[in-house]
């Protein structure tokens, strides 16, 4: 049996890949919870482990897989597939990563192009995004209606919200965003950073998901949103 707080994480964890494609932060946790500190999702998530519904991946940074959801909480069935393949969350294990599953294929026809708009910083703030310098194939299940782009990333700002250097994020194109979003912000019309959204009365947080770097405060004059994160592409 499962406490319903254990319910709850878990079926927030395994909502948050299904919808997004990148694995809730242990603060986003936090925050859905309702919880006070970090601790509580260790305890949680100890609990899912020894009541087997996820397992710490041994020599994967911080990865967790779920391995099944309370009965009563499962997948429609065109998802059980998806739902058995490897969920990966923010968690505490060693840095080294074992060789990964390949991606799901999808063929040239069932692909969407595209552009790439260069690099954007997951760390310090690099000049504002370039022009078009190729183009990707996405599976169509990233691009959900609306103008979309893509970004390599560089740095490890995001690193606990599933981003990591070397990634390609999928965005789309706004010009607003919820708080709490990971946006593509431009500063003073010149540095293009990739952050977490976080409105403050009048003033725009910009957030990183890494605590080596701090939290920048800015003015709503000072940022234009770019864009919305909506999925992400890794290559191994």
């Amino acid at each position: 049996m499962l406490t319903q707080k254990q319910k709850d994480l878990l079926l927030f964890i395994h909502e948050r890949l299904q919808e997004a494609g990148v694995p809730p932060s242990f603060d986003e946790m936090k925050d859905a919870l309702d919880l006070k500190s970090k601790s509580g999702i260790h305890r949680l998530i100890t609990a899912l482990v020894e009541r087997g519904f996820i397992r710490r991946l041994p020599h994967r940074a911080r990865a967790i897989e779920v391995i099944k959801l309370p009965e009563g909480m499962e997948p429609p069935a065109r998802d059980q597939q998806q739902a058995t393949t490897l969920r990966s969350i923010e968690g505490g294990m060693s840095a080294k990563r074992p060789p990964s599953p390949p991606p799901p294929a999808f063929s040239a026809s069932q692909s969407v192009s595209i552009p790439v708009m260069g690099r954007i910083a997951a760390g310090t703030p690099i000049s504002a995004i370039q022009d078009h310098t190729h183009d990707i194939d996405c599976p169509p299940d990233l691009i959900s209606g609306g103008e979309h782009f893509a970004l390599e990333v560089k740095g490890d700002s995001m690193i606990d919200a599933g981003i990591h250097d070397g990634d390609t994020v999928i965005i789309r194109r706004c010009q607003t965003a919820q708080n709490g979003d990971i946006v593509v912000a431009l500063v003073e019309k010149e540095e293009a950073t990739l952050k977490r959204l976080r409105k403050k009365g009048s003033a725009i947080a910009l957030e990183a998901a890494n605590p080596a770097y701090e939290t920048r405060i800015f003015g709503p004059e000072q940022v234009d949103i770019q864009g919305r994160l909506v999925g992400l592409i890794r290559r191994y």
